[in-house]
């Protein structure tokens, strides 16, 4: 089969097409057939080995553990393992690798109490597999935060796929959102239910003077200080990518200002979260934002692209 390799750190001319074994299911595995995944911001940092912890993850100096990336996949189930009681060969799926990686390529094998469930009915494979990551994401720091119906939400990234689906669970919760992206997006978050929305490239939104029961920070890029005073007592600052110290210093500064919280961690993928997702797509309540899309031969493009930091929503893979 198929597959995008990498045998090394750096640009996106590292992804090579290579010629694989075609994977084999274990009796609890299902063997999937891809037709689409996507390029997100973590498959790039991964690609690049930054931050550093990448490294430690998947090779100091190599990758070693994970040579073909990507956290997503939709397709169909070609076959199964014998001990596989909750999929049949037909079904149509989408699915997280999570830390497994590995869905640039024809075909993947998944344990059946993976996180999986049945691809939504109105949407295309290309659609589906933009899903699980950053829908997932997003319900899960917004369940961490304890979103409630009637509070003031800030989604700060809310272009992106994390931050495209944030803005609209927030709304699905019943909270009041407030959006912080760039110029070109700002009428793409309105459309996704943002009642107000704050251009960072003009403004500060901390300077309006505003205060939100709970700031969610989905790409890293917020400034500590800004979301301090923007939140009213006890409210709570969620961030995507606070890591080590940095995370520790923000918990203390946090807690030692008006009781207010701080996560940067929600939990683990679930596949019920996923059929949440599938029901909130279905009714219209939720939906994918798709930038561009590529076929599985233009990805070292189409990672140059994500690279660029201006994507909106996501980047689809079709394979």
């Amino acid at each position: 089969m198929k597959a995008v390799v990498y045998e090394r750190y750096g640009s996106p001319d590292v992804l090579t097409m290579r010629e694989v074994a075609k994977p084999v299911p274990k009796d609890n595995e299902i063997l999937i057939k891809i037709h689409a995944t996507t390029v997100s911001a973590g498959d790039c940092r991964m690609r690049r080995a930054d931050p550093f912890a990448a490294r430690l993850f998947n090779g100091l100096t190599k990758p070693v553990r994970i040579r073909t990336l990507v956290f997503e996949l939709a397709g169909e189930v070609e076959s199964i393992g014998s001990k596989v009681t909750r999929f049949k060969a037909g079904d149509q799926i989408f699915a997280s690798c999570g830390i497994r990686f590995g869905a640039y390529a024809e075909y993947r094998c998944l344990p059946e109490d993976g996180v999986i469930a049945m691809k939504p009915s109105n949407l295309d494979y290309g659609e589906a597999a933009a899903v699980p990551i950053g829908g997932g994401t997003a319900l899960r720091f917004l369940r961490a935060g304890n979103v409630q119906a009637g509070q003031r939400v800030l989604i700060y990234g809310a272009s992106g796929s994390v931050g495209t689906y944030a803005v609209q669970l927030a709304r699905v919760f019943g909270a009041e959102v407030t959006a912080v992206c760039s110029t070109g997006n700002l009428e793409l978050v309105k459309s996704l239910g943002a009642s107000a929305v704050v251009d960072y490239t003009t403004s500060d939104f901390a300077a309006l003077g505003e205060r939100y029961d709970l700031i969610f920070d989905t790409v890293g890029k917020s400034q500590l200080d800004s979301c301090i005073r923007s939140l009213k007592p006890g409210g709570s600052y969620l961030s995507a990518f606070s890591l080590g110290l940095s995370a520790m210093r923000s918990r203390v500064r946090l807690r030692m200002s008006e009781g207010k919280k701080f996560r940067a961690s929600a939990g683990g993928e679930k596949a019920e979260d996923l059929r949440l997702l599938k029901t909130l797509l279905e009714s219209g309540e939720l939906r994918p934002v798709i930038d561009r899309r590529y076929a599985l031969e233009q990805i070292v493009e189409a990672h140059r692209y994500v690279d660029g930091g201006h994507k909106k929503g996501n980047v689809v893979i079709h394979v």
